[in-house]
C-alpha cells in the first residue's frame, strides 16, 4: 500500500496535470485538502517554473550563491522543494534536496549551529530555517546512516537553541552569549518553528525553552493585538511579527491562548486584504509567508478567497526565468512565494491544518 507521503505525490503530479489530477482528488477527498481540488492551472504552471529556478541554480554543493545568508536561503529553497512532494529520495526533485541536506549537515558545529558565524550574517535566521528543513527531510529519509546524522545535528541544535536563548524567553540575530541577550520577533519564530520540526520528528526538545518562547511573546503583545519587534524595543506592533508570531503560537500548540484571538484580529485587520510593501514594513514576503500559514488554519471559508487574491498576485509577479526579485535576492524571494504557493497542496506536516 502506499504511505502517505508517496500517494500526496502521486495526487501531486496529477495536480500539474490539469483536469485528470482534479478529477482524481474530487472522487479521493480524504486524501489531500479540498482546497486543492479548485487550484489555477496557472498557478501550478508558475510553481513548477519556480521550482525549475531554484534547481537550475543549485550549486553542486547544495547551496545558492546568495550572501549574506547562505545557511538560511539553502534551507528556505530547500523547504520550497520539499513542499512540491519531492524527497532527498524519490520525486524530479530529489538531486536537489539530497544536496541541500548535505549542504546543511556540513553546516553544523560542535556547539549545535547549524551555520557558521564568519559568513552567516545574523546566524540564527540560517539554524531556525535549517532545523526546520532537516526536520521534514529526517521524517521521510530512508538510510539509516543518513537518519542517524540527521538526528545527530537535529539533537545538537535544540541544544544551541536553548543555549542561545535571551533571559526574556526570546532570541535575537546571534545567540544570547554573542548579541549582549538582544532578543527580536522574527528571529526568535524561526527558532519556535523549527523546534516544533524537530519535535514532530521525534527529537526531544524541552518544554521549557517552548514555554518561555510562547511568553516572551506575550510580553510583546501591544493593547491593538499586535506583537513588537523586541521586548527590548517596544513599540508599535508590527504586521509581520505579529503574523509570524501568531504561526509559530499554533506550532506551538497554542491556539486558545487568551492572546490569541486579539492577534488574529489585528493581522485580518491589516493584512487579510492583501496589503502593500510599506504596511508590510518592507518585509512583504516575510509577512506573508508566515500569514498565509496562519490564514490556512482558519479553514476554507476564510482561506479559499484571501489564497486567490494572493496567489494572482504572485504569480502575475513572476519573472520569465521562473524567480521572483525584491529585498534580499530572487532566490530567497522565491523560496518565499513557493512555499506559499504550495501550502494547500498539504505536504509537509509542519504546514499542515
Amino acid at each position: 500500500m502506499l504511505n502517505r507521503r508517496r500517494m500526496l505525490r502521486k495526487i501531486g503530479g496529477l495536480c500539474f496535470a490539469g483536469s485528470a489530477g482534479a478529477a482524481f482528488l474530487a472522487s479521493n477527498p480524504t486524501t489531500v485538502s479540498a482546497s486543492a481540488v479548485r487550484r489555477e492551472p496557472r498557478w501550478d504552471a508558475s510553481i513548477r517554473s519556480g521550482l525549475d529556478y531554484l534547481a537550475r541554480s543549485q550549486s553542486s554543493r547544495g547551496q545558492w550563491n546568495t550572501p549574506p545568508y547562505p545557511t538560511a536561503i539553502a534551507a528556505l529553497a530547500g523547504a520550497a522543494l520539499l513542499c512540491s512532494g519531492s524527497t532527498a529520495t524519490q520525486g524530479p526533485y530529489a538531486k536537489n534536496i539530497s544536496r541541500t541536506t548535505a549542504f546543511l549537515l556540513s553546516k553544523s558545529r560542535d556547539n549545535g549551529l547549524i551555520g557558521d558565524p564568519t559568513s552567516d550574517v545574523r546566524y540564527t535566521y540560517g539554524h531556525g530555517f535549517s532545523m526546520l528543513f532537516l526536520s521534514q527531510v529526517l521524517g521521510e529519509e530512508g538510510f539509516m546512516d543518513r537518519r542517524q546524522e540527521l538526528v545527530k545535528a537535529l539533537s545538537k541544535s535544540v541544544s544551541f537553541c536553548g543555549q542561545a536563548q535571551t533571559a526574556s524567553g526570546g532570541w535575537g540575530y546571534v545567540s544570547a552569549k554573542d548579541g549582549n541577550d538582544y532578543d527580536e520577533g522574527s528571529t526568535t519564530i524561526t527558532q519556535v518553528q523549527g523546534l516544533r520540526g524537530c519535535r514532530n520528528a521525534g527529537i526531544p526538545v524541552p518544554s521549557e525553552i517552548i514555554e518561555s518562547a510562547k511568553r516572551y511573546m506575550y510580553t510583546c503583545q501591544n493593547e491593538d493585538g499586535g506583537i513588537s519587534y523586541s521586548s527590548k524595543q517596544m513599540g508599535s506592533s508590527r504586521p509581520a511579527i505579529t503574523a509570524a508570531s501568531l504561526a509559530a503560537l499554533y506550532n506551538a500548540g497554542d491556539y486558545d491562548s487568551k492572546h490569541v484571538p486579539d492577534m488574529l484580529n489585528y493581522c485580518k485587520k491589516t493584512l487579510y486584504d492583501i496589503t502593500n510593501e510599506e504596511q508590510a514594513f518592507g518585509h512583504w514576503h516575510y509577512t506573508y509567508l508566515y500569514y498565509s500559514q496562519v490564514v490556512y488554519r482558519q479553514g476554507d471559508e476564510l482561506w479559499l478567497p484571501f489564497r486567490n487574491r494572493l496567489y494572482d498576485r504572485i504569480t502575475n509577479e513572476q519573472r520569465s526565468d521562473g524567480s521572483w526579485d525584491g529585498q534580499i535576492s530572487p532566490v530567497y524571494v522565491t523560496a518565499c512565494n513557493l512555499i506559499m504557493l504550495q501550502l494547500d497542496l498539504g505536504y509537509l506536516p509542519i504546514f499542515q491544518r
